[in-house]
Order: C-alpha cells, then sequence, then structure tokens
C-alpha cells in the first residue's frame, strides 16, 4: 500500500510520562561524549511491553544471548512496564538498542535520539500486520456488531459500552484505532464510553475481553497469535468485529549517538541473523534493513489524527488555530517525501 493512501483512508491524548521514574544522571551531550572516548562495554536492549514480562523473557533471551555472542558486547534486555518506559530510558542512555513499535519509535525518534535501522519481517514474509476491535464471543453486543460493522457499531453505541486500548504510545492498540474509529467520525473517546481504561498491553486488553471485564477492546493479529499459544482458553473466547488498513511493521532502532563501529556491528548482526528456531517465537523470519522514513506513514496517521481532533472542535482559540495550521503544513510536507 501507498504511503499516502495509507492517511487518506485513514489528538495524542497526551499520556503523561511523569510517572515512569527515570533516574538521569547523564544529559545525551555528555553520554556522547563519554562513547566517543571509552569503548561500549556493555549494551541494553529495550523491549515494549506487548505481554507480561514472564512471557516475554523465554522469547527474547535467546535473541538476546545470541545478539551478544555475534556483536562481541554483553547485552542485557531491559523490560518495562509502559511503552514510555523504553521511550524514557533511551532517552537518558539506560537504553542503547530497542525494538518499538511504530507509534513509540516516532516518539523516541523525537525526545529519545533514536534511529531505526531495521524492519521486522513476519513469519508469512510480510512487512506488516492489523489493529482489531474484539469482543468476547458470548457478549450479546458481538453479533450486532458484526452484522453492523464493529466500527460503526462501537460509534452508535458507545455510550451503553465499556472499551480498553492498550498504551498511549501503542501503534495498533491507540494511535489507528483512534483515527479510524474515532477521529474520523468526530468522537472523542474519552466523553463518548460508560468506561474507558488503558489496559498497558494487547496481551491485558484480549484478557480483559476473555473475562467479560470490558465489552470492546484493541488488540491486533500477531497478539492474538501469540495469545492462542500462550493462552487457548482466553484465545477461544474472542471475536474479532473489525480490521484497520495494514501497518508498517515494527522498527528496531538504536541511539544515534552510538560509536558508528559498534552500530556497524549491531546492523551487521540483526542483518545476518538466520536462526529460525530464536526467530519464529518471535514472529519473524528476517530483519531486513530500514530506515526513519520507512514510519512516516505512523507519523502522517498521528498528525491527521491530531488535526481532526482539531477541526472538530468549535471556535477554535487563536493558539488552536495556529497549531492547526502547523499540523497541515507538516502533514503536506511529510506527504511530499
Amino acid at each position: 500500500m501507498k504511503r499516502r493512501s495509507f492517511v487518506q483512508q485513514t489528538s495524542l491524548f497526551g499520556a503523561s510520562l511523569a510517572s515512569i521514574k527515570i533516574y538521569s544522571d547523564f544529559s545525551s551531550d555528555s553520554i556522547a561524549s563519554a562513547q566517543a572516548t571509552s569503548p561500549i562495554k556493555e549494551l541494553n536492549f529495550g523491549i515494549i511491553s506487548t505481554e507480561s514480562q514472564a512471557n516475554q523473557k523465554p522469547l527474547w533471551e535467546p535473541f538476546i544471548a545470541a545478539l551478544s555472542k555475534s556483536i562481541g558486547i554483553p547485552i542485557k534486555a531491559f523490560y518495562a512496564t509502559q511503552y514510555a518506559g523504553v521511550i524514557e530510558a533511551m532517552r537518558f542512555g539506560r537504553v542503547h538498542i530497542a525494538w518499538y513499535g511504530g507509534k513509540s519509535y516516532i516518539e523516541a525518534a523525537r525526545i529519545a535520539n533514536a534511529e531505526a535501522f531495521a524492519q521486522t519481517v513476519a513469519t508469512d514474509g510480510s512487512k506488516g500486520y492489523y489493529s482489531y476491535l474484539i469482543t468476547n464471543k458470548q457478549n450479546p453486543i458481538t453479533a450486532a456488531a458484526k452484522k453492523q460493522g464493529g466500527d460503526k457499531y462501537v460509534i452508535q453505541n458507545a455510550s451503553k459500552l465499556t472499551f480498553a486500548f492498550n498504551d498511549p504510545n501503542s501503534t495498533s492498540g491507540f494511535l489507528v484505532p483512534s483515527y479510524y474509529v474515532f477521529a474520523k467520525n468526530k468522537v472523542d473517546p474519552k466523553k463518548a464510553f460508560k468506561r474507558l481504561i488503558f489496559s498497558g498491553s494487547h496481551e491485558a486488553t484480549a484478557l480483559a475481553v476473555a473475562n467479560n471485564q470490558v465489552d470492546i477492546a484493541t488488540n491486533n493479529n500477531e497478539s492474538l497469535e501469540r495469545l492462542e499459544k500462550t493462552n487457548p482458553t482466553a484465545y477461544q473466547k474472542i471475536d474479532t468485529i473489525w480490521k484497520s488498513p495494514i501497518i508498517p511493521s515494527d522498527p528496531i532502532a538504536y541511539r544515534k549517538d552510538l560509536p558508528e563501529d559498534v552500530k556497524k556491528k549491531i546492523r551487521n548482526a540483526f542483518f545476518g541473523f538466520k536462526d529460525k528456531k530464536i526467530l519464529q517465537p518471535l514472529q519473524w523470519s528476517a530483519l531486513v534493513p530500514a530506515n526513519d522514513k520507512t514510519w512516516n506513514p505512523i507519523r502522517e496517521l498521528d498528525i491527521a489524527k491530531q488535526v481532526l481532533d482539531l477541526q472538530a472542535k468549535e471556535n477554535l482559540s487563536n493558539a488552536e488555530k495556529s497549531k492547526l495550521n502547523a499540523l497541515n503544513s507538516q502533514l503536506q510536507q511529510l506527504q511530499k517525501r
């Protein structure tokens, strides 16, 4: 799918990072200076919280160990309970490499000196995935939602429903459904639902639906494939009522200020990684070269959502009008690239 059509088919809620306690003993400049004058003795690899750490560790530790051996530098995994934890850790030099989603990456590129160098390829060879809205098969709303169209049903019945997003920095768990389902229909989910929560991970939203704790939640095809293996009982209870357009698959990024020789070793290790026994549990078949522009569709989507949110408001202030003009200008510039 062409990048522009992705947006044509398609404000952040301002989630606060204040609750994430990352101690910043060093500024970015001092980190860069220290790295330039001393060899890197250890690297930390950030992993966003798509599911519990207990489930993630068995998948990631073999990959981290293999990378350590290939690069020749010890690597430690860094797990956080929120996506923002990985972003902030990279921002303050506590994380040097990270696996992000598109939305969390563009935020890390903006504030945390992150630079994408690789893209994940799924086991079927694709470089994309899909956001879902999910319900419990036994919930009375499911049949009606599937018949009408899940997005239309949600909009028309929001005041009677409970709803769960994943994490404010999630692409499929927040940004994509926020744009396609809500912003395009001029609906503010913070005001529309009987109850709205952020569950924190794809696993948590799936379990909330499976256990009838919420009526509808966000998720994606990859996370549900994982759930089928980790919790088949919960998986069997879940149905999909809406599917998004394709989303670019995930970036791997490192800090821009890492020494060039270290970045070269990292790239070589990732692009040459062929061990299927280690890749398949991560739902990957390969890691291929990519750059920051690969995720411009996510930037466009993020900006387009903010534009629609402002346009839906009445009597914009002068400051809001200026912001709207700036956002439209940013969007136009991105679409020219």
